[in-house]
């Protein structure tokens, strides 16, 4: 992957740190720097984790699916991307029934949102990472991204509430950009190698 696409890439999986980030800036009403900052952290920190972990797994079995790693990344992105999309068209109220400035909350909020960075792990090694160090790059970025967009999520909630929110479709761009990446991977791995 190219360094573009890795930052798509943190783009599209930081768009449900995104999301939930504005349902809880709307629900906190106001700005609160260390809830704030222990959420973003915690998405950024699960969102970098999940992938390694996914990549570690999948490393140890990737050199046997070799001629089928590019189908296999594809249909990981594609499900990935489509799910999004279809989320997105999912009507939703503004009432959200969570504390986000509790911890236990913050943490079941970061697992949930990172385990489709698991599956992009998962992706990394059969697209040939094979080093630990090689993959610390784009699990930073990917970390990274997350952190800044969950704090931009958290502060566009609080001082815009629940209608341009919804607007937004986060979701669904962010499942977009899985798919066409998905897709110029799977286009390069039939035609140009």
């Amino acid at each position: 992957m190219t360094g573009l696409e890795i930052w798509l890439l943190a783009i599209g999986l930081a768009m449900d740190c995104f999301a939930v980030s504005i349902a809880s800036g709307i629900i906190l009403k106001q700005t609160k720097p260390k809830p704030m900052l222990v959420m973003a952290f915690c998405f950024g920190f699960f969102q970098a984790l999940m992938p390694l972990l996914g990549w570690i797994g999948a490393s140890q079995f990737s050199h046997l699916i070799e001629s089928i790693d590019h189908w296999i990344a594809f249909g990981i992105l594609a499900f990935l991307g489509g799910r999004m999309v279809r989320e997105s068209f999912k009507e939703e109220d503004c009432k959200h029934e969570y504390d986000p400035t509790s911890l236990k909350v913050v943490l079941m909020l970061a697992v949930a949102t990172s385990i489709d960075a698991l599956a992009v792990g998962v992706s990394f090694a059969f697209l040939g990472v094979k080093e630990f160090s090689a993959i610390l790059v784009p699990i930073g970025i990917i970390g990274f991204v997350s952190f800044v967009l969950s704090m931009a999520g958290l502060m566009f909630g609080i001082r815009f509430g629940c209608g341009i929110a919804r607007k937004l479709r986060a979701e669904l761009w962010g499942g977009i950009i899985l798919i066409i990446i998905g897709t110029k991977i799977l286009i390069e791995h039939l035609f140009f190698s």
